[in-house]
């Protein structure tokens, strides 16, 4: 089957390691990419209210990849979703491809934000959850998703001591916990969280039972954070 013929086919989570595969030149960053496969398509599969054909839909959620470093995962999903087509994948960091090293709002179909540089996803999702509370549009959740280095960041600290006194009920981060964090966290990730006022778990990150069930537990009246521990980076 060539790439051509592939791209009206209906992909499954199997597919996505060799969708992942037609992208090279990036491997640098191959342990971002891999650690965030799981949360990714549990995310779009079963979770997210966005589709390719409504992805501009006010009533849509909001999907905010902060860990934009080592995107193959998410263009893999995307296209395995319809959001873009296959056959974009082999060009992946060319010349005019739109897909670039660090996702490209402009340029990537879906992508809400362009992201890459750590810590901004948290403090944009958080300005998106309020601009929705601000319009009256109460059906839409806001997700993010972050790495664990990226809570080295004071951007995230400021963010989440924000949102949990604010009771951002519609504001969901996943934590990818790959233990490459520079600093530790006493009592763990979800600790920080909860110290805040937000509802907390800590699941296997390649669990998907666990991973959905974590995605939509009921926390009223407070936003909610999944830490989703994977293998460490470096193993």
């Amino acid at each position: 089957m060539t790439i051509t013929e592939e791209s009206g086919r209906v992909h499954r989570y199997a597919d996505l390691r060799r969708l992942m595969g037609l992208m090279t030149g990036d491997e640098k960053h191959g342990p971002a990419a891999t650690s965030t496969l799981d949360v990714l398509w549990v995310l779009y599969d079963r979770v997210l209210r966005v589709r390719p054909e409504r992805r501009e839909d006010p009533e849509r959620d909001r999907f905010l990849l902060s860990k934009g470093h080592g995107p193959m995962a998410y263009y893999a999903v995307l296209a395995a979703k319809g959001f873009l087509p296959v056959e974009w994948l082999p060009r992946f960091g060319a010349y005019d491809s739109p897909l670039g090293h660090h996702p490209d709002r402009m340029l990537v179909p879906g992508a809400e934000i362009g992201s890459g540089s750590l810590g901004h996803g948290l403090p944009i999702a958080v300005g998106t959850a309020l601009g929705l509370r601000a319009q009256g549009l109460h059906g839409p959740r806001v997700w993010t998703l972050i790495g664990d280095a990226e809570l080295d960041e004071g951007s995230n600290h400021e963010a989440i001591a924000y949102a949990g006194p604010t009771g951002l009920e519609n504001l969901h981060t996943v934590v990818v916990d790959n233990s490459s964090a520079g600093h530790a966290r006493p009592g763990g990730i979800a600790a920080r969280f909860e110290a805040a006022g937000w509802s907390a778990a800590t699941v296997d990150g390649r669990d998907h039972e666990a991973l959905y069930a974590a995605f939509t537990a009921p926390h009223p009246g407070r936003p909610h954070v999944v830490v989703a521990r994977v293998e460490p980076k470096n193993s």
